[in-house]
């Protein structure tokens, strides 16, 4: 169950360049435990969709199953949506892609949707390039159904109870980059300043976009022993860097003083500046990346910024060579041209 919030607002709300406020790109209210990690990634996305001046109907939001898979209810009220069977949303959003790539396309999953049920989903969306952002609202255990581990779930770590996880972890964002995800980000519900830029050039990088985000479950996931937990997130964390994101006709306006800095331009012209904090990190070199994430991983740190970017690549509708015009919006004329032109085809085939 869901419920709608109060529709009146203060008239002076700061507004962007659609003349929207932030309130217009809410969605309903979030029934989900008071102070959950995935209530702060759904802020995120609002707040990166303002920022954007983003038309929610210019927007596709789909899930599978889980805590996370019901996060697209709280965000974007007025954008079209799908909720999927489990596991099962990369395959409803490459059809939905390919039918219709004039939409922007955002997939909400969790660490049991995409690492468990849905990883061989997740896994050609990847190899096909679909063209989306893939959140993982990465919490390390099962909410809905009290509290088992996750793939996702480190080796070290112990549930509430005091189990202890015998098997070890599902890492989706090295699996990303070494299968071809072109913009392979992480970062942690409760940095607001790091995520939003990753979630901006998310929007607009063209091909997978993957966001593993460590959400952390404040109801079985929260405690001391937990390494999804917010204090242990917070003691572990090592960003690769500062990342900023610089819309289209603005200048950079921060100034780098420690370690190197770079500039990636993403399909739109935008940009994602970054300062580094080890000059020998390059996010657009893919074997160096999963060396840095393994080397910060045997000593206990958790990588996050931008991880890798290919700013390169072909997505699935290029590969396949898709016309331009969106399909669902072909006439029949064009779908079906008529039965000398099928004699045509059928006569170059022979």
């Amino acid at each position: 169950m869901s419920f709608k919030k109060p529709i009146n607002h203060h008239p002076k709300l700061e507004t962007n360049k659609l003349g929207l406020t932030r309130r217009d790109y809410e969605g309903a209210v979030s029934t989900l435990c008071a102070g959950c990690g995935h209530d702060s990634i759904s802020a995120a996305i609002i707040e990166s969709c303002f920022k954007l001046n983003i038309e929610a109907y210019k927007v596709a939001k789909l899930s599978g199953i889980g805590c996370s898979s019901k996060a697209p209810a709280y965000f974007l009220e007025q954008s079209h949506g799908f909720n999927s069977v489990h596991g099962r949303m990369p395959s409803v959003a490459t059809g939905a892609n390919c039918a219709n790539r004039d939409l922007m396309y955002l997939g909400v999953s969790g660490d049991g949707d995409s690492a468990s049920i849905g990883l061989g989903q997740f896994v050609h969306a990847i190899r096909r390039q679909v063209d989306m952002v893939y959140f993982v609202e990465n919490n390390g255990t099962y909410g809905l159904t009290k509290g088992q581990f996750s793939a996702t779930n480190d080796l070290e770590s112990k549930n509430k109870y005091g189990e202890d996880n015998l098997f070890k972890p599902i890492d989706l964002a090295t699996m990303a980059i070494q299968l071809g995800a072109t913009y392979v980000a992480r970062s942690f519900s409760g940095d607001r300043d790091q995520l939003i830029p990753l979630i901006m050039g998310a929007m607009q990088h063209k091909g997978f976009a993957l966001l593993d985000i460590i959400s952390p479950c404040v109801t079985f996931n929260n405690h001391d022993s937990s390494t999804k937990s917010y204090d242990y997130i917070r003691d572990h964390n090592e960003a690769v860097g500062k990342t900023d994101f610089v819309p289209l006709g603005e200048e950079i306006s921060t100034s780098y003083k420690e370690g190197s800095s770079t500039e990636i331009s993403l399909h739109d012209g935008s940009k994602l500046a970054l300062e580094k904090t080890d000059a020998n990190f390059d996010p657009r070199d893919a074997g160096k990346a999963l060396n840095f994430i393994r080397e910060k991983e045997k000593e206990g740190k958790v990588l996050t910024g931008l991880l890798y970017i290919n700013d390169l690549a072909k997505d699935l509708n290029e590969t396949l060579n898709v016309t331009q015009t969106p399909l669902s919006q072909l006439q029949q004329d064009v779908l079906c041209p008529g039965s000398e032109i099928l004699d045509e085809i059928n006569q170059s085939l022979s």
